[in-house]
């Protein structure tokens, strides 16, 4: 899928959508409206964007703990969830996920994950399935660089190379594990180079240029579908807040972050790109920016409208333990 003037904004209006709801999640979360961990992906919108423009309804996504925005870029509903973060009945996943459990089986979004490189083995299992049933689905699990130390990361990847299952393994590489400077901890700088341990394509790109993410997730997910196998595709980011909620933040200075905001943020190279093969215009740019803001508005309003789950809610889709004691 090549990059013309109408899906770029379309991209854009993407990015836009991320960000304000992110923010929005911050500012909820402050007014007790958000319960629990609360992981913001302001910064690395390029990459969930530029790799899921690719994806069909019908292809699957597998997140981490960071994972509004590749729910959204895939195509989730906004209303549901905000609804989800909210804990309310009309969440995505009924109130029960929240922000790092979020998942919409509708867009085979198939959950967030909060265990490092927790998704990764999932996605090699849908790959394996898509090839036995001999469909042409894609599957793409986004992981942060530190989940390459573990050991999912080499079993699944092993598996997807020894059997070529249509797998894009994407990892968002922000230069930090938790609180920890990826140099302090890892052996290799680019996660992409372990690629030729499988004997896959290792692909290494600059995460906050969208176009650049776009392009080569392009090229690995085509490759995926003709049946050649997966790619491992690292796209080099940065992370605007802390870890999580509470992060003190005393692993980085506030220069370098106001240095990546300032000079590499993804949406602003974006709009100079656009501007300057006047794919966008002033008066464009402020009607996406006012319908991304409009849509969390109205996300949030639907949210805090939405009914809390029933008590009985408590004992739906849990497994009958009492039927199994028995099976």
């Amino acid at each position: 899928m090549s990059l013309d003037a109408e899906l770029a904004r379309r991209m854009y209006l993407d990015m836009w959508r991320i960000r304000m709801f992110e923010e929005e999640a911050n500012r909820q979360t402050g007014l007790g409206n958000v319960a629990g961990a609360l992981h913001l992906y302001c910064g690395e919108e390029a990459v969930g964007v530029g790799v899921c423009a690719h994806l069909r309804d019908d292809d699957y996504v597998l997140g981490t703990h960071r994972s509004h925005g590749h729910c959204l870029a895939k195509g989730a509903p906004m209303n549901d969830m905000m609804a989800e973060l909210f804990g309310k009945e009309t969440g995505s996943c009924a109130g029960k996920g929240g922000s790092m459990h979020v998942a919409d089986l509708s867009k085979n979004i198939l959950g967030a994950n909060g265990i490092v490189a927790g998704g990764i083995g999932p996605a090699t299992g849908t790959g394996m399935a898509t090839k036995i049933r001999g469909t042409d689905q894609v599957s793409v699990c986004f992981f942060g660089d530190g989940a390459a130390a573990r050991g999912p990361f080499h079993e699944g990847i092993l598996m997807g190379s020894l059997w070529k299952l249509p797998v894009v393994y994407v990892c968002e590489n922000n230069g930090y594990q938790q609180w920890v400077r990826r140099e302090n901890v890892a052996v290799v700088d680019s996660v992409a180079t372990m690629a030729a341990s499988y004997d896959i394509p290792g692909v290494s790109v600059d995460g906050q240029d969208v176009v650049e993410v776009h392009e080569a997730a392009g090229e690995a997910i085509d490759r995926a579908r003709r049946g050649e196998g997966p790619t491992l595709l690292e796209a080099r980011t940065y992370r605007y807040f802390g870890h999580s909620m509470g992060d003190r933040e005393e692993y980085r200075t506030r220069e370098e972050v106001e240095d990546w905001r300032d000079n590499r943020d993804p949406i602003a190279l974006f709009r100079a790109y656009m501007a300057e093969r006047q794919w966008l215009t002033g008066r464009e740019d402020e009607e996406i920016r006012t319908a991304a803001k409009e849509a969390v508005t109205a996300a949030v309003e639907f949210a805090d409208a939405s009914a809390y789950p029933p008590l009985a809610a408590a004992h739906a889709d849990v497994l009958d333990t009492e039927w199994r004691a028995d099976a």
